[in-house]
């Protein structure tokens, strides 16, 4: 794990050889208005910013044979909707300071892009333990709500993904929070492609969207993900949770805000 959860896109990063451009938007859903276009030197040269670009033509500057794009790339694809609001939340703050300015909202957004999971919970006994950072009791001794619906997760975040590709890393990602959503049989668990998005993943773009959460990075509660049942070689050792690097205490003073409440319409596709 993160990348059993995405075996859908196992010959874009398995296969015999790099997948290209036209591979990448050959892949795209129904109705993604963006597309993936190689980033050039001709292509820079028109001015515009990176998040520009997207919202204004559509495309989506991407290096070949960069595993940072390619992960970024296959973001997009499952996670179209959420790519859409963060984009348009920085196109709103760009018209606001100007391209060569960046505020704590763009901060924020850019660390969810790049390190963004999305967490449903549905027992707050285990936001309290997240909230206080005690990690031997939210990873140890609640291991079996991470296996029984009770708190489950979403990675977003393309670095993430990167991350994955070096055995030993101990990569925290910084989550949204959604309380109330029902334990999820959504074939992404499993790594099957769907056109539908669950209630967690439809709330926090909405939410994004509205510019209701992802104001400040001081928003985003930080998740050591080695400590999800079977993320890392060490996850059955107690002395693991006490000793790691990336369980870290929690800094005086430090609050985070409350949580979301999932949606529960019907799922609508990714928007």
């Amino acid at each position: 794990m993160p990348l059993r959860a995405w075996r859908e896109y196992a010959d874009l990063l398995e296969g015999p050889a790099w997948p290209g451009i036209a591979a990448l938007n050959a892949r795209r859903p129904v109705g993604m208005r963006e597309r993936f276009v190689a980033q050039t030197r001709e292509l820079l040269g028109d001015g515009l910013h990176y998040e520009q670009r997207i919202g204004e033509h559509g495309g989506i500057a991407t290096r070949e044979n960069h595993w940072h794009d390619l992960f970024n790339a296959l973001v997009w694809l499952r996670h179209g909707g959420l790519k859409r609001a963060l984009n348009a939340r920085q196109l709103a703050e760009i018209a606001r300071i100007g391209p060569k300015q960046r505020s704590r909202a763009q901060h924020a957004l850019t660390q969810f892009d790049e390190s963004g999971v999305l967490v449903s919970v549905r027992d707050p006994a285990l936001l309290a333990l997240w909230d206080a950072h005690d990690w031997l009791g939210l990873f140890w001794r609640e291991r079996d709500a991470w296996l029984d619906g009770r708190i489950q997760l979403e990675l977003f975040g393309h670095a993430l993904l990167e991350q994955a590709l070096t055995p030993g890393r101990l990569p925290v990602g910084k989550a949204l929070v959604v309380i109330g959503e029902s334990p999820s049989s959504h074939p992404w668990s499993s790594g099957m492609p769907s056109v539908d998005s669950p209630p967690v993943v439809i709330t926090c773009r909405d939410a994004i969207r509205a510019a209701r959460v992802l104001r400040d990075p001081q928003e985003l509660r930080p998740l050591p993900l080695a400590g999800v049942p079977g993320w890392h070689r060490d996850h059955r050792q107690e002395a693991f949770f006490r000793e790691a690097d990336c369980f870290r205490p929690l800094r005086p003073g430090r609050r985070y805000p409350a949580p979301l409440h999932a949606d529960m319409r019907t799922p609508s596709g990714t928007g």
